[in-house]
């Protein structure tokens, strides 16, 4: 008995120690596997996109609303083109409050999902209708541009009217029209990976790509070109008309210098004078002694014969004042080479996405990583920080009202 009971023990102590040994192996596994499990966590949290899309954001928002309040609070801004740039802004300001801190929080999880498909949904409305919204602003741009270039008579600058009014309520209703589809549920296709969020309908894809960028950019470029084409020729018809003016003031010149030296003629260089006699309204400028009644004829009465030069080209029009202002300004000139940098910015931003976006839709046996697809659509968000740093550079009104506010802020922090 005392031999068998030991032997039990010894049996209960063996399997206690194997059972211990057991346990102790399965916890030092388990929590060598939880600790791998957090590190892999770890390292799937994108740290830079989301200090780089934190930065973006913030860019966006202060340069937008720079760009609103410099137009809502000083008068020379006040124009119908810095009306539809202060639309463009809006579209902005959107994006980055609605849009782009779900994006960011994406991309801080390394491109995985975890909010719920119908946040999803509402994330592709906002971001398809204020990209659209975008484009179409820039699109109507063009056609404003187009008409004061080429209609300047018809051409209100200083106040909104139903023209201007119809394009910018266009551009909101089409981008809205174009987004809609996805509030209405084409989004929800069979089997759709809740981890991922992204356009699902491919055949949705192309038609918002299309509708988005592919129609409006070529009428923009083309809109544009025919702008310039119209400024070309007007500067080239000022130019000839100031190269004739200049080659008739040497005509006038010469006359002045054949004329007798007497001591009081005017300088060598007189100013322009027309002789108009009352009912006879001449395009003929003479030169003729002082002190000697001025008649119709290029006689005097009781001296000889002064020369008379013919000059048509510098005869005063009262209504010269008027036909330039319906021209276009320098201010307008201005706005028109910061508009094309604007439209080029936006291309070079927004073209890679909208290629392999629609690529991605429509090649099934087509690879593109997913990292590419991350860095195209970074680079179509980085466009809405773009625009206000354009408006700084090229515009001296928007610089000099951005230095101002930095001013005033400033001077209000130390005092």
């Amino acid at each position: 008995m005392a031999a068998n009971l030991y032997v039990s023990e010894a049996d209960d102590a063996s399997n206690w120690n194997a059972s211990a040994a057991d346990d102790a192996s399965n916890w030092n596994a388990s929590g060598a596997s939880g600790a791998a499990d957090a590190a892999a966590a770890v390292r799937g949290y994108n740290v830079p996109a989301l200090l780089f899309g934190v930065l973006l954001i913030v860019v966006i928002i202060c340069g937008n609303m720079l760009v609103c309040l410099s137009v809502f609070t000083e008068k020379a801004l006040k124009t119908t083109t810095n009306y539809f740039i202060v639309s463009l802004a809006a579209s902005d300001l959107m994006l980055a409050v609605l849009v782009l801190p779900l994006f960011v929080y994406s991309e801080f999880q390394d491109g995985v999902w975890t909010l719920g498909m119908t946040l999803c949904d509402g994330l592709m409305t906002m971001d398809v209708m204020l990209c659209t919204a975008s484009i179409f602003n820039l699109c109507a741009i063009s056609v404003d541009r187009f008409i004061a270039v080429l209609i300047p008579l018809n051409y209100n600058r200083k106040h909104v009217d139903l023209r201007q009014t119809v394009l910018l309520s266009a551009t909101w209703i089409l981008a809205l029209a174009v987004a809609s589809p996805v509030m209405f549920g084409i989004n929800n296709v069979p089997n759709r990976d809740p981890t991922e969020c992204k356009l699902e309908n491919d055949d949705y894809v192309l038609y918002s790509s299309v509708c988005s960028f592919f129609i409006p950019c070529p009428i923009m470029v083309l809109l544009y070109c025919g702008m310039f084409r119209g400024l070309r020729r007007w500067e080239e018809a000022r130019k000839a008309k100031l190269k004739s003016s200049i080659q008739a003031c040497r005509k006038l010149q010469e006359a002045a210098a054949s004329l007798p030296p007497l001591a009081s003629l005017p300088p060598p260089l007189p100013p322009i004078i027309e002789n108009e006699c009352m009912g006879d309204k001449s395009e003929e400028v003479s030169f003729q002694l002082p002190d000697r009644p001025q008649q119709c004829s290029p006689e005097f009465r009781d001296g000889p014969v002064v020369r008379t030069v013919s000059f048509t080209e510098i005869k005063y029009n009262p209504n010269q004042r008027r036909r330039s202002t319906a021209k276009i300004n320098n201010r307008e000139r201005k706005a028109m080479k910061v508009l094309p940098v604007v439209v080029g910015a936006f291309l070079f931003c927004w073209t890679p996405f909208f290629v392999l976006h629609t690529l991605r839709a429509r090649c099934r046996d087509c690879y593109i990583p997913g990292a590419l697809m991350s860095i195209v659509t970074w680079l179509g968000y980085m466009n809405s920080a773009l625009n206000p740093i354009i408006y700084t550079v090229f515009n001296t009104e928007f610089r000099n009202f951005f230095k101002k506010f930095v001013h005033d802020c400033f001077t209000r922090n130390r005092s």
